[in-house]
């Protein structure tokens, strides 16, 4: 039985939920089951996501509302969505067939104060030892990192929105 790891991806840069997604994709390749778990994505569907609707063995569990969540401006439906992520983060561990479990922006969750931190690291301390474990999301907080065996920072260094170049289907999402 091998040994599951907790990697986190975060910063300000972009890319963090599709390297999530390509490690998904690496794991699936190598016969193993992948859940994606994503937190504050109930409106549009990202490339991604449609790139493994038809996997066998790639799963995708996506909450949110389907309207953009401002910090300062959460609603109650915000939260009881975020809670719904934690939950089916809880059942897959039961469930003992998913491999390699990501957490889609739960960091933001945390940030946002949709879901509780001391929530996120008792998720985190109740993992499956073979279960590989990614959470993803700007703003991760300093005892997530702590618990965490793999950290990467994505840094914006240059960004085309800084430049006014408008949001591109297939690139940006």
């Amino acid at each position: 039985m091998r040994k599951g790891l907790v990697q986190l991806y975060s910063g300000d840069g972009k890319g963090k939920t599709t390297a999530a997604f390509g490690l998904g994709l690496r794991a699936w390749g190598r016969n193993q089951k992948v859940l994606v778990i994503q937190f504050m994505k109930g409106g549009a569907v990202s490339g991604e996501v449609l790139a493994v609707r038809d996997l066998e063995g790639f799963q995708v569990f996506r909450t949110g509302a389907d309207h953009f969540v401002k910090k300062g401006g959460e609603s109650q439906e915000d939260r009881l969505e975020a809670t719904k992520g934690l939950q089916r983060a809880r059942e897959a561990f039961h469930e003992e067939k998913w491999d390699l479990i990501i957490l889609d922006e739960i960091n933001i969750a945390v940030s946002f104060g949709l879901i509780s931190e001391e929530q996120v690291l008792d998720l985190v301390k109740g993992k499956p030892e073979r279960v590989e474990l990614i959470l993803t999301g700007r703003d991760a907080p300093p005892s997530l990192l702590a618990a965490s065996d793999l950290v990467t920072e994505m840094k914006s260094v240059k960004h085309p929105f800084d430049d006014n170049v408008p949001f591109r289907e297939g690139i940006e999402s």
